[in-house]
């Protein structure tokens, strides 16, 4: 397992720092970014966290999974690498 995440389903209001003290609850917080729009400068609503070791990564997502951040639930899972873009 990879200690990389992905946190989907995020209340449009959360921050790089909502993430970040989110995830410190169950470890060590490498990075934390919420993805936005390179236009609009407007959340995706999505975004990664790195935490320093796969089993706080596995951690997070065994406690973290389905929890209110932002007043809506998270999905978190293992970062998958992205699709090579066609």
């Amino acid at each position: 397992m990879a200690n990389k995440l992905f946190v989907g389903s995020l209340a449009w209001s959360a921050t790089d720092d909502d993430l970040a003290k989110f995830f410190s609850g169950v470890g060590t917080v490498v990075s934390a970014k919420v993805i936005v729009d390179r236009d609009t400068n407007r959340s995706k609503g999505f975004g990664f966290v790195e935490m320093s070791s796969d089993a706080e990564a596995q951690a997070a997502i065994d406690k973290l999974n389905g929890q209110d951040l932002n007043g809506r639930p998270v999905a978190v899972s293992e970062a998958r690498p992205q699709a090579p873009r066609a």
